[in-house]
């Protein structure tokens, strides 16, 4: 178990990526190949989950598009994640917030954490 876990280790590239938490409000570039050509898409929303740890470690986005909530699912260690930006920090008291696929509007918000 330690092999693979040392070979992981070598294999991953060091990612020069902000550390960010479940309730952060980010932006993610991600590089999107179409045929030949290439663009780079911003993902804005908020942090739902982050689960792995390693090469494997992903992060959960969610947005409101119109009336409706897209997700979308990152891994961290991926060449095609360019960018994360943190825009704003979320002060919440779970590691997993499931619970706003339920709420709109207003109630749907998240607090932002008072900067000292």
């Amino acid at each position: 178990m330690d092999t693979i876990k040392y070979v992981e280790d070598q294999l991953l590239k060091e990612n020069n990526h902000p550390s960010f938490a479940p309730g952060d409000n980010i932006s993610v570039s991600y590089k999107i190949v179409e045929g030949a050509k290439e663009r780079i898409q911003i993902f804005k929303g908020d942090v739902i989950k982050i689960a792995g740890a390693g090469a494997n470690k992903m992060f959960t986005v969610r947005k409101m598009s119109g009336s409706y909530g897209v997700e979308r699912i990152f891994p961290l260690s991926s060449p095609n994640v360019v960018e994360i930006k943190i825009n704003k920090r979320g002060k919440v008291r779970r590691a997993k917030l499931y619970y706003l696929r339920d709420l709109i509007g207003k109630k749907a918000k998240i607090k932002e954490k008072q900067r000292r």
